[in-house]
């Protein structure tokens, strides 16, 4: 755990201690320190602080992962933390759970990241994706590159439309956006909108 309230911390870790499958290894209270303990440790997920004294957590995420790339690391965040969400995404964060979750909501987001996947807060998800806009259009000479109607069709999913809501506001058949959802699924490897949201963050294909 990488956060610099001692206290926030002592009480995350003492719910993590419930469960008899984690083992809380570290706890430390900025950027420096963590990167100073981490080669000392051997950690399988981080939960990584935004905002903190020195090192922000991006550029600590960043450099962590260029040295020990098969961490996850999920993001510690409270509302109002959106203009680093890209920047934690970018530096390979893979999930995102706000400070005042259900510990259950924790336990699913290190379930979750330690199977491959992405992980981000319901509440937290539908706050940073409602203003998230299209600002790039794919390079179609790729095979494996999004069409035009997909990459328009992501970003509504990323915004947590459902497929009936994308075909009524593109004036399309709901056949349709099924078709183009599941092309868009098998070209980004994605199984679900979590997934979809870092990809699309990640290929600049949206900005929060």
């Amino acid at each position: 755990m990488v956060d610099d309230h001692t206290l926030f911390r002592t009480g995350l870790r003492g719910l993590l201690s419930m469960r008899e499958d984690f083992d809380v290894v570290a706890d430390v209270g900025s950027g420096e320190e963590f990167l100073e303990v981490l080669p000392t440790i051997e950690a399988d997920v981080v939960f990584m602080d935004i905002s903190m004294p020195g090192i922000n957590g991006a550029e600590t995420t960043r450099r962590a992962l260029e040295r020990y790339p098969h961490l996850r690391v999920i993001t510690l965040s409270m509302y109002g933390d959106d203009h680093y969400y890209s920047l934690m995404l970018e530096s390979g964060a893979s999930g995102f759970v706000l400070k005042d979750s259900d510990i259950n909501e924790v336990y699913a987001a290190v379930d979750a990241v330690m199977h491959g996947d992405s992980y981000f807060s319901e509440a937290l998800l539908g706050s940073f994706t409602r203003n998230m806009s299209r600002v790039s259009i794919p390079d179609t000479a790729s095979e494996d590159a999004l069409s035009d109607r997909e990459v328009e069709i992501l970003v509504e999913v990323c915004r947590g439309l459902s497929n009936i809501e994308i075909a009524d506001k593109l004036f399309i058949s709901k056949r349709t956006v099924d078709k183009h959802r599941a092309n868009i699924l098998e070209k980004t490897g994605c199984k679900n909108t979590a997934n979809l949201v870092v990809y699309a963050i990640k290929n600049h294909l949206v900005e929060i």
